[in-house]
């Protein structure tokens, strides 16, 4: 008898191994990734992108190869919602009941048919294969009939078909169209305020993938030196701002490895700055970071301060988020000190600062550029749970600062909830304080509403949709 191993009988066709696709299999593990350990994207990709450049071979990526994989994982994650509503109308069954790694197959291949230029019959034969790799030739047969019956449409067709009328449902409609979960399209649209097109044009920015912004760290490196890099340009608004257009790699960017410079939305930088420029009444020399991991506004502000003479004090409650913010101060050119300590139960006495900031924990509604996968893991019951910490941070970050001095309440949502009512509730414990007006402080900025507060929008102004409030200490 034959040592060989029997392969499986077919109909009358021979066996064909199935046909290894690096970039779709990588995909494929950073969804899984995602679902089965709660992981993000941006956490997942970037190592295993890295372990594939560095392979040799047929298997080794080069840059149009990690650009597919980044647009298949993200692309998939973005529009999540809208492929789910195409998918249950081409299976005969719940999704709920089909196995996840079919669905991120799946999804895979909706992502490339609807959402990409990838030719119809690439989209289906590629992702068979991967089925055929990683689920074995029962399942693809399943993955192949599923998608043939995508395929028949373009994703405006899918739309018309399983999006609800928008005057019979707007918010359900937007949610099917944009891919936000219905909660996630009611809050936002109460933040904005009301009307179709701002919601839309919100709904729209969340999706597209946000350009690799780059702060200059005062004293350590400067915008122009940023520019030097291959397709950087200015930031916006942000006189340390550098963005890469062409999704450069910001490890390559030599200011970026030295820590001189870092990876830094826009909009928190402005947050740090607004807090930086705010008019003071009385002495201007220990700065606070209240919840300071992972260290960019720290980094930040830490630089400010030295420019200043101040010392920045920056504490963070967990240990290893601690350690990633000295590492980010690390070579900072004033003093500065790193502590690790629970924001709600101060290491310092009352009154001990002249500037407080604290960006505090949040439903992270305002990263969803970022974070897409963030959209579908949040609940409306988790705004109970960030509620009291919020408001205990704020309340400690009104009493560790001194009377004339100033206090910058942050957060990466625009959820009312986690920003005007925290403020509002909190400051009606504290009558000896004064709202300052945001807005001059972030000169050139347009739209920053009504104030004295300020939200930033992807929509209006490229950045994340980070809040700021500032209020000084009266008595």
């Amino acid at each position: 008898m034959s040592d060989q191993p029997r392969r499986p009988r077919t109909s009358g066709k021979p066996y064909r191994r199935p046909k290894k696709d690096p970039v779709r299999i990588l995909a494929f593990e950073a969804l899984r990734a995602v679902d089965e350990r709660d992981a993000y994207a941006n956490l997942v990709l970037p190592p295993l992108l890295r372990k594939a450049r560095e392979k040799e071979g047929p298997e080794k990526f080069d840059a149009r190869d990690a650009a597919l994989a980044t647009e298949l994982v993200y692309g998939t994650l973005r529009r999540q919602g809208t492929y789910d509503a195409v998918l249950s109308a081409c299976v005969d069954r719940p999704l709920g009941e089909v196995d996840p790694p079919v669905l991120d197959v799946l999804s895979l291949g909706a992502h490339q048919l609807l959402g990409t230029r990838i030719p119809t019959h690439a989209a289906v034969s590629a992702t068979v294969e991967l089925a055929r790799v990683v689920l074995g030739d029962g399942r693809a047969k399943f993955v192949n009939a599923v998608l043939r019956k995508v395929a028949q449409h373009d994703l405006d067709g899918w739309l018309e078909r399983v999006a609800p009328p928008y005057d019979d449902d707007p918010e359900d409609h937007l949610a099917v169209v944009h891919s936000h979960p219905r909660w996630v399209v009611s809050a936002l649209w109460d933040s904005l305020g009301g009307g179709r097109a701002g919601i839309e044009d919100l709904l729209r920015a969340d999706n597209e993938r946000p350009e690799v912004t780059l702060v200059a760290r005062p004293g350590r490196a400067t915008a122009e030196e940023l520019l030097e890099e291959d397709a950087a340009v200015p930031g916006h608004w942000s006189p340390y701002a550098v963005r890469l257009t062409e999704g450069g790699e910001p490890g390559a960017v030599a200011a970026v490895r030295d820590g001189r410079a870092g990876v830094q939305d826009e909009g928190s930088q402005l947050v740090a700055l607004a807090l930086a420029s705010a008019p003071l009444d009385g002495p201007d020399r220990r700065w606070l970071d209240g919840c300071a991991g992972p260290g960019g506004k720290a980094a930040l502000l830490g630089a400010l301060a030295a420019q200043r003479g101040a010392m920045l004090v920056a504490s963070e409650k967990q240990t290893h988020r601690a350690g990633l913010v000295a590492k980010a101060l690390d070579g900072n050119p004033g003093p500065y000190q790193v502590i690790a300590a629970d924001g709600t139960r101060p290491a310092w006495r009352p009154g001990s600062f002249d500037r407080v900031l604290v960006d505090v924990p949040c439903t992270g509604l305002g990263a969803l550029r970022r974070r897409p996968e963030a959209r579908w893991r949040r609940r409306p019951e988790d705004l109970e749970g960030f509620a009291p910490l919020q408001r205990g941070l704020l309340r400690t970050a009104l009493e560790s600062v001194r009377v004339g001095g100033v206090v910058g309440y942050a957060t990466c949502s625009p959820h009312l909830a986690e920003t005007r009512a925290v403020v509002a509730d909190v400051l009606k414990q504290y009558p000896d304080t004064d709202l300052l007006d945001a807005r001059p402080l972030l000169p050139g900025v347009p739209d920053l509403g009504e104030g004295p507060d300020v939200q930033l929008w992807p929509h209006l102004h490229g950045t994340d949709a980070m809040y700021l409030a500032l209020i000084r200490r009266t008595g």
